[in-house]
């Protein structure tokens, strides 16, 4: 299995970040790489994923702990396509900056080793995939939306807010 972490820190309150996060069906909001996420009960749910050559990839995953404001583990279920697992732990930043937000993650990619390395080829390294996702989360939290420019590597996509050339300070925005 294959294991990542990150943190992030988020200027909201702690409660604010986790009841977000623990709707699940908000998480393609700025995982780039899920499609959907469908809770079908309060502790189970079903994710798809944008798998290589666009095909899509399905499982269906359960909360093995749930401690609001602390933490939320999960792990997928026997017979997914992608056995995965890990955790989001949510703890007071300090000087209170807000609230520090760290994932863990393990799963094995499908084909193995191979399929790792064909996904680093195609720019989804696990690594810096969940460094943008929780970059474009703490966008969200801190300023309702994901702004991303031309020059980024995602674009200025669907559900995205275009980001303008600089301006001087005091010139008239333009669009």
């Amino acid at each position: 299995m294959l294991h990542v972490s990150r943190s992030v820190t988020i200027n909201r309150p702690r409660m604010d970040v986790y009841t977000f996060w623990r709707d699940l069906e908000h998480l393609p909001v700025f995982m780039q790489h899920l499609e959907e996420v469908r809770a079908l009960t309060d502790r189970r749910s079903h994710w798809t994923v944008k798998g290589p050559a666009g095909r899509p990839i399905e499982w269906d995953a359960e909360i093995t702990e749930d401690r609001p404001g602390d933490v939320i583990a999960w792990r997928s279920l026997d017979g997914s396509e992608v056995a995965n697992g890990g955790s989001v732990k949510f703890s007071d930043a300090p000087a209170d900056r807000g609230t520090e937000v760290r994932v863990d993650l393990q799963y094995d990619p499908p084909g193995e080793e191979i399929g790792a390395v064909v996904a680093k080829l195609f720019g989804e390294e696990p690594q810096q995939q969940l460094r943008d996702d929780l970059r474009r989360f703490k966008q969200v939290m801190e300023t309702g939306e994901v702004v991303r420019s031309d020059g980024s590597r995602e674009g200025a996509g669907q559900g995205a807010t275009k980001q303008g050339p600089a301006q001087p300070a005091g010139a008239e925005v333009r669009s």
